[in-house]
Protein backbone atom coordinates (compact mmCIF):
# COMPACT_ATOMS: atom_id res chain seq x y z
CA UNK A 1 0.00 0.00 0.00
CA UNK A 2 1.53 3.43 -1.31
CA UNK A 3 0.81 5.16 1.81
CA UNK A 4 2.89 3.07 3.80
CA UNK A 5 5.50 2.58 2.22
CA UNK A 6 7.74 5.15 3.77
CA UNK A 7 7.24 4.32 7.29
CA UNK A 8 10.57 3.89 8.63
CA UNK A 9 9.91 1.14 11.32
CA UNK A 10 13.43 0.28 12.73
CA UNK A 11 14.17 4.21 13.22
CA UNK A 12 12.31 4.04 16.31
CA UNK A 13 13.40 0.38 17.37
CA UNK A 14 9.93 -1.33 16.00
CA UNK A 15 10.56 -4.26 13.66
CA UNK A 16 8.59 -3.82 10.27
CA UNK A 17 6.16 -7.05 9.67
CA UNK A 18 4.87 -5.28 6.28
CA UNK A 19 4.54 -2.06 5.17
CA UNK A 20 1.40 -1.25 6.94
CA UNK A 21 1.96 -3.45 9.89
CA UNK A 22 4.97 -3.32 12.88
CA UNK A 23 5.71 -4.10 16.49
CA UNK A 24 7.53 -3.76 19.23
CA UNK A 25 8.76 -5.59 22.42
CA UNK A 26 8.83 -3.67 25.17
CA UNK A 27 11.27 -3.83 27.57
CA UNK A 28 10.91 -5.79 30.74
CA UNK A 29 8.35 -8.27 30.48
CA UNK A 30 8.82 -8.48 26.77
CA UNK A 31 5.37 -8.00 26.04
CA UNK A 32 4.57 -6.59 22.25
CA UNK A 33 2.47 -3.65 20.62
CA UNK A 34 1.70 -3.64 17.20
CA UNK A 35 0.63 -1.00 14.81
CA UNK A 36 -1.18 -1.05 11.75
CA UNK A 37 -1.20 1.74 9.20
CA UNK A 38 -3.76 2.49 7.36
CA UNK A 39 -4.68 5.71 4.79
CA UNK A 40 -7.25 7.50 7.02
CA UNK A 41 -6.49 5.64 10.75
CA UNK A 42 -3.98 4.06 12.71
CA UNK A 43 -4.52 0.79 14.91
CA UNK A 44 -2.74 0.44 17.94
CA UNK A 45 -2.88 -3.32 19.05
CA UNK A 46 -1.83 -3.62 23.38
CA UNK A 47 -0.57 -0.59 25.26
CA UNK A 48 1.89 -2.10 27.60
CA UNK A 49 1.97 -2.15 31.39
CA UNK A 50 2.01 1.33 32.64
CA UNK A 51 0.84 4.92 31.68
CA UNK A 52 4.80 5.40 30.73
CA UNK A 53 5.09 2.50 28.63
CA UNK A 54 1.99 3.97 27.03
CA UNK A 55 3.29 7.31 26.57
CA UNK A 56 6.42 5.75 24.88
CA UNK A 57 4.53 3.87 22.36
CA UNK A 58 2.18 7.12 21.49
CA UNK A 59 5.51 8.96 20.90
CA UNK A 60 6.57 6.01 18.71
CA UNK A 61 3.45 6.40 16.85
CA UNK A 62 3.58 9.82 15.95
CA UNK A 63 7.20 9.34 14.79
CA UNK A 64 6.32 6.78 12.81
CA UNK A 65 2.89 8.66 11.28
CA UNK A 66 4.09 11.67 10.92
CA UNK A 67 2.44 15.10 11.30
CA UNK A 68 -0.97 13.92 9.42
CA UNK A 69 -2.12 10.77 10.98
CA UNK A 70 -2.66 9.75 14.53
CA UNK A 71 -3.25 6.50 16.38
CA UNK A 72 -7.02 6.25 16.00
CA UNK A 73 -7.82 2.65 17.66
CA UNK A 74 -7.01 0.35 19.94
CA UNK A 75 -7.13 -3.19 20.49
CA UNK A 76 -6.34 -4.80 23.66
CA UNK A 77 -5.88 -8.58 23.14
CA UNK A 78 -6.90 -9.19 26.92
CA UNK A 79 -7.02 -8.01 30.08
CA UNK A 80 -3.97 -8.51 32.11
CA UNK A 81 -2.43 -5.85 32.90
CA UNK A 82 0.85 -5.54 30.85
CA UNK A 83 -1.61 -4.98 27.69
CA UNK A 84 -4.05 -2.73 29.46
CA UNK A 85 -2.48 -0.48 32.05
CA UNK A 86 -1.24 1.89 28.99
CA UNK A 87 -4.41 2.79 27.27
CA UNK A 88 -5.08 5.96 29.05
CA UNK A 89 -2.10 7.74 27.22
CA UNK A 90 -4.61 7.55 23.94
CA UNK A 91 -7.34 10.19 24.68
CA UNK A 92 -9.93 10.25 22.39
CA UNK A 93 -8.67 6.85 20.74
CA UNK A 94 -11.90 4.35 19.84
CA UNK A 95 -10.65 1.43 22.15
CA UNK A 96 -11.68 -2.18 21.21
CA UNK A 97 -12.12 -5.45 24.04
CA UNK A 98 -13.55 -8.75 23.74
CA UNK A 99 -16.90 -8.56 24.70
CA UNK A 100 -17.16 -8.83 28.52
CA UNK A 101 -13.86 -7.13 29.44
CA UNK A 102 -16.13 -4.26 30.50
CA UNK A 103 -17.70 -6.01 33.69
CA UNK A 104 -14.03 -7.73 34.34
CA UNK A 105 -12.20 -3.95 34.48
CA UNK A 106 -15.24 -3.05 36.79
CA UNK A 107 -14.91 -5.42 39.23
CA UNK A 108 -11.28 -6.63 38.88
CA UNK A 109 -9.41 -3.33 38.69
CA UNK A 110 -7.52 -3.88 42.13
CA UNK A 111 -6.11 -7.22 41.04
CA UNK A 112 -5.24 -5.95 38.40
CA UNK A 113 -2.55 -3.31 40.47
CA UNK A 114 -1.58 -6.04 42.85
CA UNK A 115 -0.58 -8.27 39.39
CA UNK A 116 0.87 -5.73 38.26
CA UNK A 117 2.88 -4.77 41.55
CA UNK A 118 3.79 -8.88 41.81
CA UNK A 119 5.18 -8.63 38.88
CA UNK A 120 7.72 -5.65 39.43
CA UNK A 121 5.76 -1.98 38.31
CA UNK A 122 6.14 0.03 41.14
CA UNK A 123 2.94 0.35 43.16
CA UNK A 124 2.67 3.70 42.63
CA UNK A 125 2.90 3.43 39.22
CA UNK A 126 0.07 0.47 39.02
CA UNK A 127 -1.84 2.70 41.06
CA UNK A 128 -2.00 6.04 38.85
CA UNK A 129 -2.84 3.97 35.49
CA UNK A 130 -5.40 1.75 38.00
CA UNK A 131 -6.81 5.07 38.53
CA UNK A 132 -7.94 6.05 35.17
CA UNK A 133 -7.69 2.24 33.73
CA UNK A 134 -10.01 2.96 30.55
CA UNK A 135 -12.99 0.35 29.84
CA UNK A 136 -13.41 -0.57 26.34
CA UNK A 137 -16.57 0.77 25.07
CA UNK A 138 -16.59 -1.11 21.65
CA UNK A 139 -17.08 -5.35 22.99
CA UNK A 140 -16.16 -7.64 20.36
CA UNK A 141 -18.71 -10.42 20.50
CA UNK A 142 -17.67 -13.16 17.07
CA UNK A 143 -15.93 -10.67 14.75
CA UNK A 144 -15.62 -7.05 14.57
CA UNK A 145 -14.09 -5.43 11.04
CA UNK A 146 -12.12 -2.17 11.36
CA UNK A 147 -12.08 -0.06 8.17
CA UNK A 148 -8.26 1.64 8.49
CA UNK A 149 -8.61 3.35 4.95
CA UNK A 150 -7.15 2.95 1.20
CA UNK A 151 -8.76 -0.46 1.10
CA UNK A 152 -7.30 -1.69 4.30
CA UNK A 153 -9.66 -3.35 6.66
CA UNK A 154 -8.40 -5.14 9.74
CA UNK A 155 -10.36 -7.98 11.00
CA UNK A 156 -10.87 -8.45 15.20
CA UNK A 157 -11.84 -12.40 16.47
CA UNK A 158 -13.67 -12.80 19.68
CA UNK A 159 -11.58 -16.60 20.16
CA UNK A 160 -11.74 -17.05 23.77
CA UNK A 161 -12.12 -18.25 26.45
CA UNK A 162 -8.08 -19.65 26.25
CA UNK A 163 -5.42 -18.28 27.67
CA UNK A 164 -8.10 -15.31 29.63
CA UNK A 165 -11.52 -14.78 29.77
CA UNK A 166 -11.48 -12.36 27.12
CA UNK A 167 -9.40 -13.25 24.21
CA UNK A 168 -8.82 -10.96 21.28
CA UNK A 169 -6.89 -11.87 17.85
CA UNK A 170 -6.82 -9.21 15.54
CA UNK A 171 -6.07 -10.38 11.57
CA UNK A 172 -4.16 -8.02 9.10
CA UNK A 173 -4.70 -9.05 5.01
CA UNK A 174 -2.01 -9.10 2.82
CA UNK A 175 0.75 -11.07 1.45
CA UNK A 176 1.55 -12.43 4.27
CA UNK A 177 -1.40 -12.04 6.54
CA UNK A 178 -0.48 -11.05 10.00
CA UNK A 179 -2.28 -12.66 13.14
CA UNK A 180 -1.53 -10.58 16.44
CA UNK A 181 -2.13 -13.62 18.72
CA UNK A 182 -1.80 -11.93 21.77
CA UNK A 183 -0.88 -14.36 24.57
CA UNK A 184 -2.67 -17.36 22.95
CA UNK A 185 0.62 -17.93 21.72
CA UNK A 186 4.55 -17.22 23.43
CA UNK A 187 7.39 -17.79 21.79
CA UNK A 188 10.00 -16.36 24.99
CA UNK A 189 8.24 -18.88 27.68
CA UNK A 190 5.94 -21.63 28.34
CA UNK A 191 2.01 -19.85 27.85
CA UNK A 192 0.40 -18.63 31.48
CA UNK A 193 -2.36 -20.22 32.42
CA UNK A 194 -3.57 -17.74 35.78
CA UNK A 195 -7.09 -18.12 37.15
CA UNK A 196 -8.91 -16.91 34.43
CA UNK A 197 -7.36 -19.15 31.95
CA UNK A 198 -9.72 -21.26 30.34
CA UNK A 199 -7.19 -24.71 29.66
CA UNK A 200 -9.98 -26.89 27.92
CA UNK A 201 -10.95 -23.88 25.18
CA UNK A 202 -7.65 -23.12 24.39
CA UNK A 203 -6.37 -25.87 21.91
CA UNK A 204 -9.85 -24.70 20.37
CA UNK A 205 -8.35 -21.12 20.52
CA UNK A 206 -5.19 -21.55 18.69
CA UNK A 207 -7.30 -24.09 15.36
CA UNK A 208 -8.90 -20.81 15.27
CA UNK A 209 -6.11 -19.10 14.64
CA UNK A 210 -4.82 -21.14 12.33
CA UNK A 211 -8.13 -21.10 10.56
CA UNK A 212 -7.94 -17.41 10.40
CA UNK A 213 -4.40 -16.64 9.03
CA UNK A 214 -3.83 -20.10 7.07
CA UNK A 215 -0.51 -21.56 6.47
CA UNK A 216 1.57 -18.77 5.50
CA UNK A 217 0.76 -16.13 7.83
CA UNK A 218 2.91 -14.65 10.02
CA UNK A 219 1.88 -14.68 14.05
CA UNK A 220 2.66 -12.25 16.48
CA UNK A 221 2.95 -13.81 20.11
CA UNK A 222 2.13 -11.25 22.87
CA UNK A 223 5.73 -12.47 24.11
CA UNK A 224 8.52 -13.33 22.02
CA UNK A 225 9.73 -13.63 18.76
CA UNK A 226 7.12 -14.05 15.25
CA UNK A 227 6.52 -17.08 14.62
CA UNK A 228 4.95 -19.53 11.94
CA UNK A 229 1.98 -21.72 11.68
CA UNK A 230 3.83 -24.68 12.54
CA UNK A 231 5.40 -23.09 15.99
CA UNK A 232 1.35 -22.60 16.54
CA UNK A 233 0.54 -26.07 16.06
CA UNK A 234 3.26 -27.48 18.34
CA UNK A 235 2.00 -25.11 20.45
CA UNK A 236 -1.57 -26.50 20.22
CA UNK A 237 -0.51 -30.28 21.32
CA UNK A 238 1.77 -29.23 23.47
CA UNK A 239 -1.14 -27.48 25.44
CA UNK A 240 -3.60 -29.88 24.81
CA UNK A 241 -0.89 -32.77 26.70
CA UNK A 242 -0.69 -30.10 29.07
CA UNK A 243 -3.89 -29.80 29.92
CA UNK A 244 -5.48 -33.01 29.37
CA UNK A 245 -7.85 -31.83 26.17
CA UNK A 246 -8.41 -33.00 22.80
Amino acid sequence: MEFAQGIDWASVGWEGLAPNAGRVRLPGLDCTSGLVVGEDAALLIDTGSSLREGSRLRADARALLGPHRRVTHVALTHPHFDHVLGTAAFAGVEVYGAVGIDALFERGAEELRADAVRHGVPPEVAAEAVDILVTPPHRVCGEWTLDLGGGLTVLLANIGPAHSGHDLAVLVPGTPEIVFCGDLVEESGEPQAGQDAAPGHWPAALDRLLDLGGEDAVYVPGHGSVVNAEFVRAQRATLARRFGVS
